[in-house]
């Protein structure tokens, strides 16, 4: 099979699976497309991209994660945990967003296929802590997505424009309560990585880690106090979406934001 074509069916169908998505969320029909349509292309999509990653990113000299490939893994991950999560809670909404972003992820690995290698001979905790920050990464932005939704959501119950997109999605209480179950694991995970990271890692304040130790110390905090306001104070609403939305950035700055400067801006 040619090289390009297992890429772009896993991108077509994550992109049919996140437009079906949106259809069923915006359609006035009396008889909306099943959920399951979307969820099944959904998991081919990934099994495909889980094919791919497993070829340009496992190589005989170690663990490819060059920024597109890095992007791409993320991606799989979010995938990953969404759909599995389909299957128990009402948060397939969230792949209108993400499934085009898993999609984009693909082409820009087919486009730049840059190698940027973790060595095999690494130690166990060091691929440990790089599995931790990609799960608790991938989690954190399902969280931002879901407070997307929520701030959507909650615009529209105020102004009381209780259209097609209301009635299809979850009731506000358990989208805030998906929404801090997804940041209480994710803190959870990113605490890990930074402990994994500092026990591991050589110096993580080197000239080359300390953007990203800074400003993932600065996204373990600000998701902290989010979840201390909450037990305490019962934070919620936009206070807790725009929290949400400030950790998500710092901590996507943090990998990133650092990744991209260092490979493609100064290779």
């Amino acid at each position: 099979m040619n090289q390009n074509i297992l890429p772009l069916l896993s991108v077509i169908l994550y992109m049919s699976s996140g437009f079906i998505t949106g259809s069923r969320l915006f359609s006035h029909s009396t008889k909306p497309i099943s959920r399951n349509i979307p969820l099944i292309l959904g998991f081919i999509a990934l099994l495909l991209h889980g094919i791919l990653l497993y070829e340009g990113t496992i190589l005989t000299d170690g663990f490819n994660l060059g920024v597109f490939n890095a992007f791409s893994l993320v991606a799989f991950s979010i995938s990953a945990i969404l759909l599995v999560s389909s299957l128990s809670k009402p948060v397939e909404n969230l792949g209108i967003i993400l499934f085009p972003l898993a999609a984009l992820t693909l082409l820009l690995q087919l486009r730049f296929p840059g190698i940027v290698l973790l060595s095999a001979h690494s130690s166990w905790g060091l691929k440990l802590h790089v599995l931790i920050s990609i799960l608790a990464y991938s989690l954190l932005t399902l969280a931002s997505v879901q407070a997307i939704l929520l701030a959507v959501l909650d615009k529209k119950l105020h102004t009381h424009r209780t259209g097609t997109f209301v009635r299809a999605m979850p009731p506000l209480q358990t989208m805030e309560t998906l929404l801090f179950e997804m940041i209480a694991v994710g803190f959870i995970l990113l605490s890990s990585a930074l402990v994994t990271g500092m026990v591991y890692l050589e110096n993580i304040f080197a000239q080359h880690l300390v953007h990203k130790t800074i400003l993932s110390l600065l996204s373990w905090l600000v998701f902290g106090t989010l979840l201390w306001g909450r037990f305490k104070f019962g934070w919620r609403g936009k206070k807790a979406i725009r929290w949400t939305l400030g950790g998500f950035a710092a901590l996507m700055m943090a990998y990133f934001g650092s990744k991209i400067v260092l490979e493609v801006l100064l290779k």
